[in-house]
């Protein structure tokens, strides 16, 4: 456990999530199934939903960072589902993994990625590019109310209309989870976020430098391009209009705008609308560190 805090260069008290091959292998490691829990796994296990229960004593210490809990998630991959069944023969319940980056940096969406992040020595289990993206949403149930602490591509109605209650906003007690730090997911470059009447004007001021060989800043972008006479002098992306395909691709977008040396990435704002606030908080999260 160990080595994964220290290659990922992850604090000790930062917990991680254990990976489990379904709800009958994740009860042993709660002191107590909560009802919250059993709804929400019944109805999006597996898949992306990561839900925080009361820890058993002396299960899952190190994974869980210290906490009196712990993060749990049944992932859907045929691949993940395979290794954590194989697990399962050997006498392991569930596999503590985290994202293959290192800590506060652009999560992989594929096995290039994980190589690019640690090198090519490194024994990786391809299962090909990541179907959702972006990472899993995270409820905390340990507590009297329900509380959204990470938003993902499940959304917050989805996940409400389960539940038959509103999910809570986190307070300072909350517990500590994965990817919910301030600062998070961020490239080398600054990234910044814009609204397109922004984004425009920026494009106009920058515009002189796309041909004098300055540096200029990577940009992508939901919008069409404003300088097609020009486009190649500037590292971009058209990203999607649906937020599933955008969540989708945003990762692998942003280390791809990454290594082009640009010291910025502008991105347009996402919609303020329910299914962009997985997206929407990964880019606030970038744009801060």
């Amino acid at each position: 456990m160990a080595a994964i805090f220290s290659a990922k260069g992850r604090p000790a008290d930062h917990p991680l999530i254990v990976h489990v091959l379904d709800a009958a292998h994740a009860a042993p490691f709660a002191s107590v199934w909560p009802e919250t829990a059993q709804r929400l796994t019944a109805a999006f296990w597996p898949g992306p939903l990561t839900v925080i229960v009361p820890r058993s004593p002396g299960l899952a210490h190190a994974a869980a960072g210290g906490q009196t809990t712990v993060g749990l998630r049944c992932p859907a991959h045929p691949v993940a589902q395979a290794l954590l069944a194989a697990a399962g023969r050997l006498g392991v319940r569930g596999v503590a993994a985290p994202s293959a980056n290192r800590f506060g940096r652009v999560s992989p969406t594929s096995a290039a990625h994980v190589a690019q992040e640690f090198g090519a020595d490194l024994l990786i289990l391809d299962g090909g590019d990541c179907e959702v993206g972006i990472e899993s949403a995270i409820v905390d149930c340990s507590g009297v109310h329900p509380t959204l602490l990470r938003p993902g591509v499940l959304t917050r109605q989805a996940i409400e209309a389960v539940l038959g209650q509103p999910l809570q906003a986190p307070g300072v007690n909350a517990p500590k989870a994965s990817g919910t730090l301030e600062a998070h997911y961020a490239p080398r470059a600054k990234v910044r976020l814009m609204s397109a009447a922004e984004l425009q004007a920026a494009f106009t001021l920058m515009q002189p430098l796309a041909t004098t060989g300055q540096p200029v800043a990577a940009v992508y972008s939901r919008t069409v391009f404003p300088a097609a006479d020009s486009s190649a002098q500037w590292p971009h992306r058209r990203m999607p209009d649906n937020a599933a395909d955008c969540a989708h691709e945003l990762f692998a977008v942003l280390r791809a705008l990454d290594e082009t040396q640009a010291p910025l990435i502008w991105v347009e704002r996402p919609p303020d609308s329910p299914e962009w606030e997985g997206v929407r908080d990964r880019l606030q999260r970038a744009a801060a560190a």
